[in-house]
């Protein structure tokens, strides 16, 4: 619920081939409300222009090997630890295809009040694996 409304998981890691390339997108969802697949890449470090290529990829493979006749183009979500936003806009301009970098902030990047309203990792491990 986090990521947003009427996302469904389809997988992490998930297994593409293509002219004997596999590829491993990190995450992939499908989202009911656009009727498409939204493909999602994690780095650790700061954007680097080679990332949108990899997305691209795995956007263009998706589409043309995973997608259903009546589902929209796949979406591409890039996030990253840290994002120069006019070099993004800059790398990104010609591209057609309807992607997006974001960046995020780690628990040693929150102030105190905000890493003490996150739930506890081992309680968080603990409720996966009884689940």
């Amino acid at each position: 619920m986090t990521f947003g409304r009427d996302f469904a998981f389809i997988g992490n890691q998930y297994h593409l081939e293509i002219f004997t390339e596999e590829l491993f997108p990190d995450l992939l969802f499908f989202n009911r409300e656009l009727n498409c697949m939204v493909v999602v890449e994690l780095k650790k470090g700061a954007f680097k222009s080679g990332y949108i290529g990899q997305l691209q990829t795995y956007m263009r493979v998706l589409d043309d090997k995973v997608r259903k006749p009546h589902e929209n183009p796949t979406i591409g979500i890039l996030l990253c630890k840290s994002a120069d936003k006019a070099f993004v806009e800059y790398v990104i301009r010609d591209y057609n295809s309807p992607m997006g970098v974001a960046t995020y902030k780690t628990a040693a990047d929150m102030d105190e009040k905000m890493r003490n309203s996150l739930p506890d990792m081992d309680e968080m491990r603990k409720l996966l694996m009884d689940n």
